[in-house]
């Protein structure tokens, strides 16, 4: 076989199922030996980025890493920016591309460039197969290492010249390996901790969706009654609906969720991830008792200074502590002050529910409706913007993994190919993705990959006609904001352009009967809602005037 033949054998021997991509001239022995694979399927993609994306979004609910693959040069450079995007939101990726032959990567040469330092900053690891003898160890490498926590992209180089060179090789056979247990003696000093405390707090970060760790986590507060408060990717760790749910935090202003953790005496994160949410924000006078479990040590940081750290299996972890409340009792913990807040977050939610406004909408009732539509294990992928801090403070989640925002590195243009992807993953759910019409736009060719693939999603566009989250942080700074205006399509056309159903949606009171009728249509719906981002300065009037007395 050649070289190609063995990386695909390879990649099958792992349990690749998916790549995403935009092959070029140099991946052209790669892509052969791919077609002939009954067991990996290859998605083209309209644009490289958009590939990613799909990776990112199939590895965060599976758990499992995708491929991304792009050629030399131009292709790769357009994976990098959701390359970043999933290593920073701590989804597995292989990311695949092609080079050059090697015998002219030393000299100026067409689209050459150094692909894999490029990849270094956004990657776990970045390597290029130079000798084809090495690919089953680079592979297994590769996988493992996108798989273990915390998760990320890796990124692997074929140049062509070498995919094309005979080999004798087989591929390595996977071995897991358990993750490593804190220390009992760790866990009975956190324990103890906890039982000095009054009030407690639970701070879950995105570790804490893995499904044995919110299993976990659920047990604990069962026993305990603590308070979750839930980073924007941890939603779901804890059912909405349970009384020790305190929803969500994150915003750059303070939220009564934050209150929270003023009245807390102990704080307990778990799988918390400072990229997502500065402890400076939650711990301005460093004063606060920190326990930190996580499958890693806790990042050094003034504001994050934990007197106690669990490190391992985080669902393990919780298991060990679960098992010491069993043995030992619940103390009489104080939550008076949390359900409070949770009363007053919930009433924030309905607020709105019964609006009837028309000629544009308010982003609460938006998404009343729907959360009202979307069934519990139904998907719903946020895209960057202002429309994330809405979906953020009011869309709470019953199960992990169903609210989908990038919080790390936060990239625009995810949540379209995203949703291509979760309804790979889940034809049988309701996928929901909600965009701003300037992330909209920045992946629009990917509408003709959803027409494709005949996939089953809504996509839901909030016209402002403008970058609206960057008008709203201008105008609380400044008073005022520069020209952050655009003009948009004729939605409607768009959407039969690429063989979409469309729907515009200008009467709050026909949004919940449009989002039904559109997620029983057959194939993707786009739904264009005309937005009231006049609500955005209330609700920073709003999380201004907020004191620790509610």
């Amino acid at each position: 076989m050649n070289a190609s033949d063995l990386l695909v054998q390879c990649l099958e021997e792992e349990g690749i199922e998916y790549i995403f991509g935009v092959p070029g001239e140099e991946n052209a022995d790669f892509m052969m030996a791919l077609e002939k694979s009954d067991k990996i399927r290859f998605v083209l993609t309209r644009h490289e980025q958009g590939a990613a994306f799909m990776a990112e979004i199939y590895g965060r609910l599976t758990g499992n890493p995708a491929g991304a693959l792009g050629t030399l040069g131009p292709g790769s450079t357009n994976l990098i920016t959701g390359v970043a995007d999933s290593n920073m939101d701590r989804a597995p990726m292989l990311v695949l591309t092609g080079q050059g032959s090697t015998d002219r990567l030393h000299k100026e040469s067409h689209q050459i460039m150094d692909v894999v330092e490029m990849f270094k900053p956004v990657t776990k690891w970045a390597t290029t197969i130079l000798n084809p003898k090495t690919i089953p160890e680079i592979v297994r490498k590769a996988v493992r290492l996108a798989r273990t926590e915390k998760p990320g992209a890796v990124h692997i180089e074929l140049p062509e010249d070498i995919a094309g060179m005979e080999i004798d090789g087989m591929p390595m056979t996977p071995r897991r390996f358990r993750r490593s247990v804190p220390d009992d003696k760790i866990v009975d000093r956190a324990f103890e901790m906890l039982k000095d405390a009054r009030r407690p707090v639970i701070l879950a970060g995105n570790g804490t969706i893995r499904r044995r760790a919110s299993k976990q986590l659920r047990l604990l507060c069962e026993k305990t009654g603590i308070g979750v408060i839930s980073t924007f990717m941890a939603k779901g760790s804890v059912d909405m609906d349970a009384d020790y749910c305190l929803y969500t935090i994150g915003l750059g202003s303070k939220d009564r969720v934050a209150l929270a953790i003023d009245d807390a005496d102990l704080v307990l994160t778990l799988g918390f991830d400072m990229v997502e949410y500065h402890p400076q924000l939650w711990n301005a006078n460093r004063n606060k008792r920190i326990v930190h479990a996580d499958f890693l040590p806790a990042e050094i940081d003034a504001h994050y200074h934990p007197e106690a750290e669990l490190i391992g299996d985080l669902a393990h972890a919780l298991w060990m502590l679960n098992e010491r409340f069993d043995r030992h009792g619940v103390p009489d913990y104080d939550f008076s002050f949390q359900r409070k807040v949770r009363e007053q977050m919930a009433a924030d939610f309905a607020e709105h529910k019964d609006d009837a406004t028309e000629g544009s909408i308010r982003p609460q009732k938006v998404l009343w409706d729907a959360r009202e539509v979307m069934g519990p294990h139904d998907v719903l992928l946020s895209d960057v913007g202002a429309h994330k801090m809405w979906i953020a403070r009011h869309y709470q989640c019953h199960e992990p993994n169903t609210c989908l925002i990038p919080n790390g590195f936060c990239s625009m243009g995810f949540a379209l190919p995203g949703a291509v992807a979760a309804s790979i993953v889940f034809p049988e759910r309701r996928i929901l993705s909600i965009c701003g019409d300037a992330g909209f736009l920045m992946n629009v060719q990917e509408m003709e990959t959803a027409r494709r693939l005949e996939s089953d999603i809504v996509v839901m566009v909030w016209e402002d006609g403008g970058y609206g989250l960057i008008a709203w942080k201008q105008d609380s700074e400044f008073g005022r904001h520069t020209d952050l205006s655009f003009g948009n399509p004729d939605w409607l056309k768009l959407a039969e352009s690429f063989g979409w159903h469309g729907h515009y949606v200008a009467n709050a009171v026909d949004l919940a009967g449009t989002l039904e009728a559109a997620f029983n249509e057959k194939g993707p719906s786009l739904v264009v809602v005309p937005i009231d981002y006049r609500e955005n300065p209330k609700l920073t009037k709003r999380l201004g005037e907020i004191t620790c007395t509610i």
